[in-house]
């Protein structure tokens, strides 16, 4: 795979079931996305669009095909090499936030650092000044029940680009957000993405969102349709 390329998909196939109970997911899924684009998946609900994002992140599998990503192939790599390599390249914003209730948010953003084996001063100095880029240098002790929902996403980015990604996986990252809170989350993801060079591929339903990205991929039919 080209050093450009940072994910490549090629006849990628997912289905569950068995015998006549058996559903096509995706049906023969073609992607290649170069590093720092931004990746718009959009489609009807129940059309795929997270089943395949998952797949693309290593945390799914097709049912056959190729994933190539960071050009490594993901069909032959175990979960503890999968795992190595999400801690690595790869981040994470799901629309439910996904934060540790017990932990305040510059504990939730240092954690992947430490994960991957930073030392604690380092880790903390990187949460400390994502949070602050994003607004929350003042919240910094506060656990993530005391934060609002915009707040709580923010700190959801915060973790997601600690330690710079290649690749930010994002499933309706402004889903459960109003449209002001919403707005700046993208406006926060598409700076982060211009700074750091990370390639973005978001799940989304909202079509202002979609209409920022580099490309717009429809699902239909378990197949990828790039939309002008």
């Amino acid at each position: 795979m080209p050093a450009e390329n940072i994910v490549a998909v090629h006849h990628l196939k997912k289905s569950v079931g068995q015998g006549e109970h058996e559903l096509s997911i995706l049906t023969g899924v073609e992607l290649v996305v170069k590093r720092a684009e931004t990746i718009a998946l959009i489609g009807e609900s129940g059309s795929g669009k997270s089943t395949l994002l998952a797949i693309l992140a290593g945390l799914d599998d097709g049912t056959s095909g190729e994933v190539n990503l960071v050009g490594q192939p993901l069909h032959q790599l175990d979960e503890e090499a999968r795992a190595a390599l999400r801690a690595k390249h790869i981040g994470f914003v799901f629309q439910s936030f996904m934060l540790i209730p017990t932990l305040n948010a510059l504990e939730n953003v240092e954690l992947p650092g430490l994960l991957r084996g930073e030392n604690a001063s380092q880790s903390r100095h990187g949460a400390k000044a994502l949070l602050e880029q994003l607004g929350l240098g003042k919240r910094l002790d506060h656990l993530p029940a005391q934060l609002s929902g915009g707040e709580q996403q923010r700190v959801a980015l915060a973790r997601a680009f600690n330690g710079r990604p290649d690749v930010l996986f994002a499933d309706e990252p402004t889903g459960n957000l109003d449209r002001q809170t919403g707005d700046k989350i993208a406006d926060l993801l598409f700076t982060l993405n211009r700074e750091h060079g990370t390639t973005l591929i978001l799940v989304t339903h909202d079509p202002q969102l979609a209409a920022r990205c580099d490309r717009r991929l429809r699902l239909v039919n378990g197949l990828l349709q790039e939309e002008v």
